[in-house]
Formats: C-alpha cells, structure tokens, sequence
C-alpha cells in the first residue's frame, strides 16, 4: 500500500503538488509582537525627532511646556520633552531689522505710500517724511505674548510718533535745521511706547530719508527758499571768518604800536635824562673855566654844522697881506681834488702915513 501511495505521487505534476500546500500559519501571539515591535519603532522615531531640536545663530528659543512659557535657549542643538509636553518657537532674536515709513522698498525700486508720509506741521502746512526704524527682540516672552503683529504694531507706533513731533514744529525748521532734532525726539516717543506696552522691542535707530514739502510747484518754492537760506549761511560763515582773520590782526597791529611807542617814550626819556647828566656835566666844567669850555663848546658846534668845511689858519700878525685863492679851491673841491694851492704872499707895499698895511 505505501508503496503505491508514492507512486501516485509521483505521478502527478509538479505544479499540481505544490499548489496543494498552504503557507505556515502565524500564531497569534507572533502577530502581537510584530505589531507591537513596530509601534515602539514608530514611537522611537517620532519621540527622537520631536525631542532634538536646533536653534540658528541669529535665533533664539522659547520653550513652551504644556503651553506655558518656561524658559528660552540660544543657538545650538538642545533637547526637549516631545510634544505636546514641550514645545519650542523660535524668533530671530539677534537680528536686527528695519521697516520704512512713507516707502516700501521692493529690490532697488522705492515705492512711495502716501497715506503714511503726508502729514502735517505746527503752522497747518503739509509735509512728506520718509523714515527708516531699525529695531530688535529684546525679551521673547513680550514679544509673543502682549502682542499679536510686532511689525503692524511698530509701523503704528513709529507713524504716530512721527505726527506726534512734526505737528509741533513749523514747516521751515522741519524741512531745514531741525531735521536731526525731530530725529532724537521721535526716537524718545517710540521707545517711550515700547516700554509702555511692553512689546519686548529694542529701538536701535530711526533716521529720516526725506523731511520736503509735496512734489510740484510747492517744493520749488521751498527749494528755493532753502537755497536762499543755505546762500545766506554761507555768507554769514565767510563773514565770520574774515572777522575772525582781520580782529586778530588788527589787535595784534595795534598791540605792535603800543609797545613801539612805549618803546619810543622810554626811549626819548633816557635821552632826555642823558642830555640833562650831560648839560650838567658841561655846566659844572664851566663854572670852573669858562674861557676853556666856551672855546670847546665853540669848536664842537662848528665841526657839527660845517663837517667838511677846510679851516686855513694864518698869522695875522705879519706885515704881509695874505691872498686867498677862493675859487680856485671851490673849485677843486668841486672835482675831488686834494692838491691844494699855495697861499701866494704878495710884494710888501708901502704903507701911507698913518697905519701899517695888513
């Protein structure tokens, strides 16, 4: 019997055997643990994404656990309970940013907002003012938490501080001098509303790009009223400068004179105190020979008032008459000679009754 039982086997098709057989049932308990040990490899996945996450340089992390705020992270890998026990929001803290007043910038192109630039000064005249606010996150629970849209609400506050300060200034001292004072005092306001409604924003910096009347005939007229201004500036300055080139000048000219004549005073003082010590010198020598010192006094005078004056001196007491040729030694002085022509005597007359000849 057996072996006829293997040789029908062995009769059949291949095929046919083996379509016969089904597969190995799984047992109950197997099919557990697979689907089980899948569950925990989901599990594990999810856990292990949801529970790393990585905070970028210029960012910082609010940690939310159960949804209340618990703390903050800086930049680098960190761990988490996965959610929803933790959850993790990020904000670029460490950056700084900018929104523009009057103007949107799209690429190099400035496209103007009206609504937003046009306003109005203390003397009822219209102005355009184009500003640029740079600001940062300074606390992250603030900022998510007391307000909805930082960006709306900052444009808001910068606008109003805006107004608020050119409606109090006059149109000529907005649009020329008082450019960087509205500055400052739009900036104080700002950061005054910040601190007031505790947004958790840091005001950098605000810096006007344009403070004009509206385009047309207005702002001609303005532009050249500023030219006008800035002409008559110029020309104050020159001013001032040739001031402050000629008054030290002419101060220290005039310092210069009065030292020259005090100079002058103490001079002709000394001089007069010589000649008084001199004449008195002179006077006391003269007391004591008069005949001496008049005949010096008489000769020094005579060599002062004829200094190349020619002295010939003769003896009157001979019995010759002395002939002296004048214009023959006028002449020679005249040339530069230095021969001088004898005194010729001449012939001895007789003298008449009565006198001798001289």
């Amino acid at each position: 019997m057996s072996l006829s039982f293997m040789d029908q086997n062995q009769n059949q098709p291949p095929n046919q055997s083996m379509s016969g057989r089904r597969p190995p049932e799984l047992k109950p308990a197997t099919v557990r643990k697979i689907v089980i040990g899948g569950v925990i490899a989901v599990l594990a996945i999810f856990l292990g994404s949801s529970s790393f996450y990585t905070v970028q340089e210029q960012e910082r992390a609010a940690i939310l656990t159960f949804g209340k705020y618990s703390g903050e992270t800086s930049a680098g890998l960190h761990f988490k309970w996965p959610y929803p026990v933790q959850q993790v929001i990020t904000v670029p803290a460490e950056l700084t940013q900018r929104i523009h007043i009057g103007y949107r910038q799209e690429g190099s192109a400035a496209i103007p907002v009206d609504e937003e630039a046009m306003m109005i000064t203390g003397d009822e005249n219209i102005v355009s003012a184009d500003a640029v606010v740079q600001w940062k996150i300074s606390n992250i629970h603030d900022y998510l938490y007391n307000i909805s849209d930082a960006e709306q609400f900052l444009r808001n506050a910068a606008s109003s501080s805006i107004r608020a300060v050119i409606g109090s200034e006059k149109l000529d001292y907005a649009i020329t001098d008082g450019k960087t004072v509205i500055q400052d005092k739009v900036r104080e306001k700002l950061i005054e509303l910040q601190s007031k409604y505790q947004t958790g924003i840091q005001i950098i910096d605000i810096k006007f790009q344009d403070i004009e009347p509206p385009s047309g005939q207005v702002a001609e007229a303005f532009r050249e009223v500023t030219n006008a201004r800035e002409e008559k500036n110029t020309k104050i300055n020159n001013a001032a400068k040739y001031e402050n080139d000629r008054i030290p000048k002419a101060r220290g000219e005039a310092q210069a004179l009065l030292e020259n004549a005090e100079g002058q005073k103490k001079s002709r003082i000394l001089n007069a105190e010589g000649d008084v010590a001199q004449f008195n010198a002179i006077f006391g020598e003269y007391k004591n020979n008069p005949n001496v010192t008049q005949s010096r006094l008489i000769l020094e005078t005579l060599e002062k008032i004829l200094p190349n004056a020619k002295i010939f001196i003769t003896n009157s007491n001979s019995d010759t008459v002395n002939y002296l040729p004048l214009n023959e030694l006028m002449r020679s002085s005249g040339t530069g000679s230095t021969t001088t022509p004898p005194v010729t005597t001449p012939p001895v007359a007789e003298a008449p009754q009565g006198g001798t000849a001289q």
